[in-house]
């Protein structure tokens, strides 16, 4: 069993910046691969980037845009997802998630068996 543990969510104004992180037990992390996911009010939760194991990276194109960075510490069992430029548009409950099994490129829920609890993110117009 895995568990994750999302923080850094806040109240932000719109053009700020926060950084997210997920913290995950156990002792093979460097095994997983990492998700993260959002869920705006009102709608279904979509995905937001991925790091692979071996290090390989996914963002959703249009809702990132390159103003969001996955990245991962081992050492720590820890991802992070580096958020800038926010729009009122990224107000949204955000999850980790974990696939033991490592895969690339993986960007549906279904594809991830641990979940955290999430972390809330409000941006401010």
């Amino acid at each position: 069993q895995v568990q994750l543990v999302e923080s850094g969510g806040g109240l932000v104004q719109a053009g700020g910046s926060l950084r997210l992180s997920c913290a995950a037990s156990g002792r093979t992390f460097s095994l997983y691969t990492m998700g993260w996911f959002r869920q705006a009010p009102g709608k279904e939760r979509e995905f937001v980037a991925a790091i692979s194991r071996a290090g390989g990276i996914t963002y959703d194109a249009n809702s990132v845009k390159g103003r969001f960075t996955i990245s991962r510490d081992n050492a720590k069992n820890t991802v992070y997802l580096q958020m800038n430029s926010l729009q009122f548009e990224d107000t949204a409950v955000y999850y980790c998630a974990a696939d033991p099994k490592g895969r690339s490129g993986i960007r549906r829920e279904y594809e991830y068996d641990y979940w955290g609890q999430g972390t809330r993110v409000t941006v401010s117009s």
